[in-house]
């Protein structure tokens, strides 16, 4: 079967990118889970332990207090309520923290701190998988046992105001309930008026145990203007009267009440230096929990300093206050202070509770549970509390009775914090077959691109797949039968729960197949060049003279990025590698600009590069076209006319300055946005630099008529034999179009970094590139290395909390999943889009080569697949690495997203080129 280049490389990054989401899926741990299922009714809980008797208490304790409120605020970090700004503009809250009825805790949110998964483990206690942050922006039913769901079973009345990601997670829990947008940035105001309006009717009302508030006025806030904007104070002023509001309404029905009520104030994340969130920075794990009751009792003078806790222990906390059965998945212990004030006997009995559940979890989840020092622990401290209820019961009040109590207590007290820590610690559960056919599938299509390079460099740009020929019609099937075996055989294994296992055996046959393809069209490859080797080396002499300063430095620059990746210091700066990428090769242009304009043909070495002239001497494949995108006489001559003629059409110096106008360029947008870890405290330009919803609707309007206007060109070039000027018109329009599209969603203070993409790109076009002629893999190259610059200078990292998700909301006055969704990654990625869509544009503008376009497709699938399949194979032997969820977990979601665009770009390359091929 003969493809094009471009189609061969647009089929094989699609099959990549298949590759890559099974090794997502099996890469990102299911995480800790009990084998007991929600549904199933309630297990009698265990009895109390004693030695000798029969305990009279084999039921859940009583619950500690009649009504729950949680005022959950979102993204409120610990320092805005501890800190400075919580003495400024909270004053009442400060109050209850140092000299109320309350006690106060920094709550460590586990990452990615995004609001779905906090919300989940704030219920559920679990650790939510790290690849909920994709399912953040649709949130599934919960279906894992938690508070709601128990508080639910044991009659209690839910209401529910506020974020509709709670409605989306519990759509049956609550009896009354309002749900506000969560991803409408743009609004801080009437989003939290909406949950206020119903505070002074319901806190009238007595007909509820649990009332739950989510405010996200303050989340929006952070990602407009950062964590640093006034409007923060105003937010958090309106919060701590709310909070007094309810407060005082609490008090005055405790007087009527025999059971004290409990509010809690809590965040789900914290918020970035820069005002956003999704990673494991200190701002944004570090979360206040307060909890406040007229059942704290304080004396005078009792300063009480906020203790470092886990997020997850709020669930057990609120089940034990509740009276609850503990959620089966939960991970967390309960807070000691909220029932320090209670005799003896309850405090052992609800710590047995909570070590007895986190016992079971262990037990379920790790083989080797009994070596486990909590789990001793646990049975040391249920051997001396049995003990101590024998005493207890015996009426023996002595001395000794309250000592071994004491003993007990810190028994259980440690069993549950090494108990946490080491179901914490278990959440690295990989799916190694999924993440093994993953990693197969991704590295079958690099060893194909690699092994058909030198053929798509010599044939004009088409070659043989032989997927068809009856050679390997036997081995395909021998193939598919061993790896349907394999699969047979790991799926029936009594251990086996992987996703492909739970796959229809359609769809697993299917991936089989596509595997055995691969492999004898890889197979096919390797014979090639072997029947071809003999040629290869009588012309290897020829053909070592053809690199260049410039194709070294591409080549090595790329390879040593790959190579960086290995590294996690390298994956959280690794806008450094491009940026000094990029500023070496401004300075190998520069000295190639000077060499060519004074030295001429005396220093200039031939301007093919080796794997055309190997192509050449190799498969005597008479060349009608070079790699370069037109077709000018090859060699120095025809340069060297070009940099004549750049001299008569503009200032020789405007030719020699510049690479360094790009360099200068460069450096200017590398102070616009500190990016990584080291220099996000940075100060940068965008703080000096300061769009409606009507306005922006005119722009999508004009948007959409340019690319419209540009598509119906390509089709008329593509369905009529038009010359090309329509499709470069067309090509052009479209480039426009995406341009516009930019400027409307990057913030305002990024704009200048549009403005210096298009201004590189003239640069380039008219004093590099066309004067010096360099070939279309070279262009394809840069491109691509100035795509992935831009993708930095516009402030992003490898780290989830820099996507700036307002860009999604543009024009939006009510959030629509898919526009928002679109908006969001073009917004994202804006930077490698552009110099691809002028990369496409540039090629097809010059000359009448049409083999440009197709060799370039195919370069630039190369490229991005080449660190792709080398970032699986390190993130799978470092799959245990301390940084594994905090550096090198995010970076593979975004190299999965950048190979899913460059599948779609490469699709473009492709149908862009099928004019040419018509026309051939």
């Amino acid at each position: 079967m003969r493809l094009g280049s471009g189609a061969f490389a647009a089929s094989c990054v699609a099959i990549e990118v298949i590759g890559v989401a099974i090794f997502i899926r099996g890469f990102f741990p299911a995480p800790v889970r009990s084998s007991a299922r929600p549904e199933h009714d309630a297990e009698t809980p265990a009895p109390e332990p004693v030695a000798g008797v029969r305990s009279n208490w084999t039921k859940l304790p009583p619950p500690l207090f009649s009504k729950v409120v949680i005022v959950l605020i979102d993204a409120l970090r610990d320092d805005f309520v501890f800190g400075s700004k919580g003495v400024k503009y909270m004053p009442y809250t400060t109050y209850l923290v140092e000299k109320g009825a309350s006690h106060s805790f920094v709550a460590e949110a586990k990452p990615p701190t995004v609001t779905m998964p906090r919300i989940k483990a704030l219920m559920t206690g679990s650790l939510p998988g790290f690849v909920d942050v994709i399912r953040n922006l649709n949130s599934p039913v919960l279906l894992e046992d938690n508070v709601l769901r128990q508080a639910k079973a044991a009659g209690k009345r839910i209401i529910f105001y506020g974020d509709e990601t709670w409605v989306k997670l519990f759509p049956k829990h609550f009896v009354e309930y309002d749900g506000t947008t969560s991803f409408f940035v743009s609004d801080y105001i009437e989003v939290d008026k909406n949950v206020t309006r119903h505070l002074d009717k319901v806190l009238k009302r007595g007909d509820w145990d649990v009332l739950i508030l989510h405010y996200l006025g303050l989340d929006h806030i952070g990602h407009i203007s950062g964590p640093n904007s006034p409007l923060i104070g105003h937010k958090l002023s309106e919060m701590d009267s709310v909070l007094m509001k309810i407060h005082t309404s609490l008090l005055s029905k405790d007087r009527e009440t025999l059971l004290p009520s409990l509010l809690v104030l809590c965040g789900d994340h914290g918020m970035s230096e820069t005002g956003s969130h999704g990673a494991s920075s200190t701002e944004e794990v570090s979360t206040p929990l307060l909890l406040i009751s007229s059942a704290f009792e304080r004396k005078p003078g009792d300063i009480r300093h906020p203790k470092h806790v886990q997020q997850t222990d709020l669930a057990a906390t609120l089940a034990i206050g509740l009276g609850l059965p503990i959620p089966k998945d939960s991970v967390g212990s309960l807070l000691f202070p909220v029932i320090e004030g209670k005799p003896m006997r309850e405090q052992l009995r609800f710590l047995h509770l909570n070590t007895l559940q986190l016992s079971k979890l262990l037990q379920e989840n790790v083989p080797s549970y009994e070596k486990d020092p909590g789990f001793e622990q646990f049975k040391m401290a249920e051997k001396l509390h049995g003990n101590w209820v024998k005493l207890h019961l015996e009426e023996n009040h002595s001395d000794i009775l309250l000592g071994l109590g004491t003993k007990v207590l810190r028994q259980y007290l440690g069993a549950l914090k090494t108990l946490s820590l080491s179901l914490s610690t278990q959440v690295a559960q990989y799916d190694m077959y999924s993440m093994a056919v993953g990693t197969l599938i991704v590295l079958e299509v690099l060893a194909l691109f690699l092994l058909s390079t030198p053929h798509v460099l010599c044939r004009k740009a088409e070659l043989d797949v032989p997927l068809l020929s009856p050679v390997f019609s036997l081995l395909f099937y021998l193939v598919f039968l061993v790896l349907s075996a394999i699969h047979v055989l790991v799926c029936t294994s009594s251990e086996s729960s992987c996703y492909l296992c739970s796959l229809s055996w359609l769809a697993a046959g299917a991936v089989m197949l596509l595997v055995s393809a691969l492999f004898c069209a890889i197979l096919s490859a390797l014979i090639r060049m072997v029947i071809d080797s003999t040629l290869l080396k009588k012309n290897a002499a020829d053909a070592s003279s053809g690199w260049s300063e410039v194709n070294l430095l591409l080549l090595l620059g790329t390879v040593g990025h790959v190579l960086s990746l290995g590294a996690s210091s390298f994956v959280e700066e690794e806008h450094q590698t491009w940026y000094f990428l990029i500023n070496t090769l401004c300075l190998a242009l520069s000295q190639e600009t000077c060499r060519s304009y004074f030295l001429g043909d005396e220093c200039e070495p031939q301007r093919h590069s080796h794997v055309e002239q190997q192509c050449v001497n190799l498969l005597a494949c008479p060349l009608q076209d070079s790699t370069s995108y037109n077709t000018p006489e090859s060699g120095t001559a025809g340069k060297r006319v070009s940099l004549l003629e750049a001299q008569g059409s503009c200032k020789w110096w405007t030719v020699l300055a510049s690479p360094w106008l790009v360099l200068l360029c460069c450096r200017l947008l590398r102070s616009l946005n500190q990016t990584g870890v080291q220099g996000a405290h940075r100060p940068d330009f965008s703080h000096w630099l300061t769009r409606g919803i009507i306005e922006a609707r005119f722009v999508y309007v004009f948007v959409l008529g340019t690319l419209f206007t540009g598509t119906k060109d390509l089709l008329k070039a593509q369905v009529i034999a038009t010359d090309f000027q329509t499709k470069t018109v067309g090509l052009w329009e479209m480039h426009s179009g995406l341009v516009l599209l930019a400027a409307l969603l990057l913030r305002p203070h990024n704009l200048p970094v549009l403005a210096f993409s298009l201004l590189i790109q003239t640069v380039m076009t008219k004093f590099i590139w066309k004067p010096l002629r360099h070939d279309a893999a070279e262009i394809t190259v840069m491109h691509y290395w100035f795509g992935q610059a831009f993708f930095y200078f516009q402030g992003n990292s490898n780290n989830i909390a820099t996507i700036d998700i307002s860009a999604g909301f543009v024009g939006l006055d009510t959030y629509m999943e898919v526009p928002a969704t679109f908006l969001t990654v073009f917004g994202t990625y804006v930077g490698p889009v552009l110099w691809a869509s002028h990369l496409v544009y540039f090629l097809s503008s010059e000359g009448n080569n049409g083999s440009a376009l197709s060799r370039s497709c195919f370069c630039y699938a190369l490229i991005c697949s080449v660190p792709v399949a080398t970032y699986i194979v390190l993130v799978t032997s470092l799959r245990y690495h301390l940084f594994i969820w905090s550096v090198f977990s995010p970076k593979l979601l975004y190299e999965g997203m950048h190979l899913l665009i460059t599948a779609a770009i490469c699709a473009v390359f492709t149908a862009t080129n099928q004019t040419r091929h018509r026309r051939a």
